[in-house]
């Protein structure tokens, strides 16, 4: 692993009001993208990318069993995506893991004309971008 750049993200930790959604729709999505699951326990998991990781985790401390991310804090997490074709091949799978295409009538430009993305979002209201880096392909 390389040493990480001053001020890259660390990790992300995400509370989730049922681990086993979060597992079958951002677990997937995330082992899809090329994260390795670092740790696993009874009420959460970890997946690393580099010297970044995610955890989702079920919290005893959770107040709410409902993520809005319209409420004041994280609204989405971005993830860069090789290409288009990529961007479009995920967009149809991720439907079959647990996610839905936000602003269909927009896909694939909803971020603007020259930003090629699906926005998705799973059953518990959690945001993803999948956003092209290559975006040749995108006519």
């Amino acid at each position: 692993m390389n040493r990480p750049t001053h001020g890259a993200l660390h990790h992300v930790e995400i509370w989730v009001p049922d681990l086993d959604r979060a597992l079958a729709s951002l677990g997937w999505l995330l082992q899809t993208l090329g994260y390795a699951v670092s740790q696993s326990w009874a009420t959460g998991r970890s997946w690393l990318l580099g010297p970044t990781y995610l955890v989702l985790e079920r919290s005893p401390d959770l107040t709410d069993d409902r993520y809005d991310r319209c409420r004041p804090g994280l609204n989405h997490l971005a993830f860069h995506v090789e290409d288009a074709a990529t961007v479009e091949e995920l967009a149809v799978d991720a439907a079959r893991n647990g996610w839905s295409l936000m602003f269909p009538e927009l896909h694939p430009h909803a971020g603007g004309p020259q930003h090629y993305a699906a926005y998705l979002q799973n059953a518990d209201g959690f945001q993803v971008e999948l956003v092209a880096i290559d975006t040749a392909q995108s006519g």
